[in-house]
């Protein structure tokens, strides 16, 4: 029997305007990861997936190792931040994905990362 895991994801996004530049298709969101550990054992963060579709359904994945340079281990009842940023070409977007992890016993098991938009406040064309 697969054990399921209680980590859970939470992810708040934020539309850099200083950094974006609209008259050549450059826009640059930011967006922050908290990633809740509420097992009852460390377990540490081997890799990510994200998914990332602009609003014209172009689409992108971004694989690797850790997170923002970090393969952080997350002990019992505490939780993981970090900050990083994708550009898109359109002024809207959605991302998702998934971290691949490990538990203290050494199962490798998968955390999804639940879709969250990227839109430009206020613009009325959110996807998600």
């Amino acid at each position: 029997m697969i054990k399921k895991y209680n980590v859970k994801v939470f992810v708040e996004s934020t539309y850099l305007e200083d950094h974006s530049d609209p008259y050549e298709d450059s826009y640059l969101w930011s967006y922050k990861v908290i990633i809740k550990n509420n097992e009852k054992e460390k377990i540490k963060l081997i890799s990510r997936h994200w998914k990332i579709f602009d609003s014209n359904g172009n689409f992108r994945e971004v694989k690797g190792k850790g997170v923002v340079g970090e393969q952080p281990t997350i002990e019992p009842g505490d939780k993981f931040e970090y900050t990083s940023g994708t550009p898109l070409k359109t002024s809207s977007g959605i991302m998702h994905g998934s971290y691949q992890m490990l538990s203290f016993d050494g199962e490798e098991f998968k955390v999804d990362i639940p879709a969250f938009s990227l839109d430009i406040p206020n613009q009325g064309n959110n996807l998600n």
